[in-house]
């Protein structure tokens, strides 16, 4: 179960680098040898990610791939966060998901916070959980409802918050919240982040949660919060470059967005791979009519189907990614990725599933999971209704009315 093929999928030659070719074969082997056989084991039985392979992770670097040298991190770039990431959603795609909890969690901190925070984050000591989406409230990020009313030193929060994956065994939660009512016309306004730092396993007084039932994504519960007056010290604003912005909140969140879909993107092609790795492993072996099924012309043209997918999304992804780190802005292409990725990564995974038959419909085989997993893809960091929606409206005049 779950062989990889002969010849790997390796760096295209226009982006290939001595280093980068190291940290794309550390990660690959960890992948394999350390990830997979754990995901094989626990994803069928919806058992958690061992702190043991958090350990090894962090030890790695994974949580600081992105984050200054000067805060204890790799100092690397997206493109190099974005191997990372496609080798370890290859095996298991939580693990993939895991290292977004450091790696800076979406930024928004001002430099003491930074200081204080970011070096823990990426020795893996300091991982959090981003609160945002509400039972009213998904693709419409600026309808959030929960507020937080400032009280002498202290704001006063009150509200519900839905898909906080990881808020138990995170050691704080980046909230997102309103500090003025509602306004229709002012949507964006009154939106800010709090960060709320708490104990590995519990919830802070005020805060209760209920997980979630999923089918999928395992590793890791996915939590609903209820805050009913839960006290935060006011220190705990995040402050940043949109300082003194009465719709900083919202601005830190969106600015965020690029890479969250980046890595999204790197997700859903390490899951692709998956499957066409282990389906090109499966056809060798499998064998009907007397000769194995690889041999059948059906059969190899999913598999060219399927490759060619795969790359034409990994050469897209590295392209974005260099942009992003060359500076330039990539918020449109961004989306057109998150797109093309998510919705191939599920096509793939269906068309593997099917080479397997009816063994990729059962838990003895990883194809399922690649598979539910490759689903939820075209689903967070926005779904893909919303991303054709961004990209439209940049080559579209917006309509009058919404």
């Amino acid at each position: 179960m779950a062989l990889l093929p002969a010849a790997p999928m390796s760096i295209p030659a226009a982006y290939e680098t001595e280093d980068r070719l190291a940290i794309m074969h550390l990660a690959r082997e960890f992948a394999t040898k350390e990830v997979l056989p754990v995901a094989n084991e626990l994803d069928p039985v919806q058992g958690e990610i061992p702190d043991t392979l958090r350990k090894q992770m962090a030890e790695m670097g994974f949580f600081g791939i992105i984050i200054p040298e000067e805060y204890g991190g790799l100092g690397l770039g997206l493109f190099e966060y974005c191997l990372v990431t496609e080798e370890l959603a290859r095996a298991w795609m939580s693990v993939a998901s895991i290292i977004a909890r450091g790696n800076g969690l979406g930024g928004g901190f001002s430099p003491e916070q930074q200081a204080a925070i970011m070096p823990r984050m990426a020795r893996g000591e300091c991982l959090g959980a981003y609160a945002l989406s509400e039972p009213d409230v998904g693709s419409d990020a600026a309808g959030v409802r929960t507020r937080a009313i400032l009280d002498g030193d202290h704001y006063v929060i009150n509200g519900q918050k839905m898909w906080c994956t990881f808020a138990d065994g995170a050691d704080f939660i980046v909230l997102v919240a309103r500090t003025s009512p509602y306004d229709p016309q002012r949507r964006h306004e009154g939106i800010r982040q709090f960060f709320i730092p708490k104990e590995r396993g519990s919830f802070p007084e005020g805060i209760t949660g209920t997980p979630i039932r999923k089918i999928g994504y395992f590793g890791w519960k996915t939590w609903e919060l209820s805050f009913d007056d839960f006290r935060l010290p006011a220190e705990h604003l995040l402050g940043s470059r949109f300082d003194g912005d009465e719709s900083s909140g919202f601005k830190q969140a969106a600015s965020w967005l690029s890479v969250a879909r980046l890595h999204t993107a790197a997700r859903s092609i390490g899951l692709a791979r998956g499957a066409l790795e282990d389906s090109i492993a499966y056809v060798q072996q499998r064998r009907q009519f007397e000769q194995p099924i690889g041999d059948f012309q059906a059969i190899r043209f999913k598999v060219a189907d399927m490759v060619t997918e795969v790359e034409m999304a990994r050469a897209m992804l590295y392209q974005i990614a260099a942009d992003a780190d060359a500076g330039r802005e990539v918020d449109a292409q961004a989306s057109m990725l998150k797109l093309w990725a998510s919705e191939m990564s599920e096509r793939v995974t269906s068309q593997g599933l099917q080479i397997h038959g009816g063994a990729g419909y059962t838990t003895d085989f990883a194809l399922e999971r690649y598979w539910r997993d490759a689903r939820l893809t075209k689903i967070f960091e926005g779904t893909s209704e919303i991303q054709q929606r961004i990209i439209s409206d940049r080559y579209l005049p917006r309509p009058a009315r919404r």
